[in-house]
């Protein structure tokens, strides 16, 4: 099976995530820039949670295009994928709607852990069906942001209890790091073709 299949179903999961996110977000009651602060920490998750998704999305597409053929292992590893993408709206409606409090802050991060490691498996996981010189495998090389990227995830759940803060700094700064798209895929792409 080919990757567009794949890459439309995914598309369209993530596409309802970005929606019931942004559906969650309720209008405030009254007409003073007083009532929209009451929701601003709804507001503030949702633009992280936006940007997550999209930097999701944005490499989730680079990756698919990498990839040559479609095995059962890599729909499964898709899915578990697009499964923690899911909880997204939950998660950061959550954290919203209670003011960045521990909990919910941790949990978020829990979320975003799972969908870093749910990324790499599926990565491995077409790396795997298409062998050690395949393009993935040749671009990813060392691979420094997806190895920090768990690291500062699982520092953010810890330090929630603490200092939400200092926790949600810790979210911002991954999305930053990955804010520009990753070119190594494109890169090793151009090379096969020129």
């Amino acid at each position: 099976m080919g990757t567009g299949r794949l890459e439309a179903f995914s598309d369209g999961v993530i596409a309802v995530v970005i929606t019931i996110m942004v559906l969650e977000m309720k209008v405030p009651h009254g007409e003073s820039l007083a009532a929209l602060m009451e929701i601003l920490p709804v507001f503030l998750s949702y633009i992280l949670s936006f940007i997550y998704v999209g930097i999701y999305w944005n490499n989730h597409h680079h990756l698919l295009h990498a990839t040559k053929k479609v095995t059962g292992a890599i729909l499964w590893a898709n899915l578990h994928l697009l499964f923690w993408l899911s909880l997204f709206p939950f998660a950061t409606g959550w954290m919203g709607e209670n003011h960045f409090a521990a909990v919910p802050t941790a949990v978020y991060g829990v979320i975003l852990f799972m969908a870093a490691v749910a990324y790499w498996l599926l990565q491995r996981t077409i790396i795997a069906a298409e062998g050690d010189a395949s393009v993935l495998k040749r671009a990813l090389g060392y691979d420094w942001k997806g190895k920090v990227s768990p690291l500062l995830y699982a520092g953010g759940i810890v330090v929630s209890f603490w200092s939400q803060g200092l926790a949600q700094g810790l979210y911002v700064l991954v999305a930053l790091m990955w804010l520009v798209p990753d070119r190594r895929i494109e890169h090793v792409l151009l090379q096969e073709v020129g």
